[in-house]
């Protein structure tokens, strides 16, 4: 929940890109669905941890999704 008692869903989740330019996936079997977080802060801290953990592959990227924004356009 935020502040005000909402709860504001993240989607966290990655995979090996199939060009460093763009954000098509190399193999959509293989994405890694980090999980579903109720707030930016804690999406944020999983999304670090993935990303510094694959630091060594140029090619893989991880992504926070703003779930409730896709759920509820009208709020932000």
């Amino acid at each position: 929940m935020d502040q005000d008692g909402q709860q504001l869903l993240h989607l966290v989740f990655g995979g090996e890109l199939e060009r460093l330019d763009g954000v098509t996936f190399r193999d959509l079997s293989r994405l890694d669905l980090v999980g579903i977080f109720p707030n930016y802060a804690s999406a944020h801290a999983a999304w670090k941890a993935k990303a510094q953990a694959t630091v060594d592959n140029a090619q893989m990227r991880y992504f926070i999704v703003h779930l409730h924004r896709l759920l509820d356009p009208n709020v932000a």
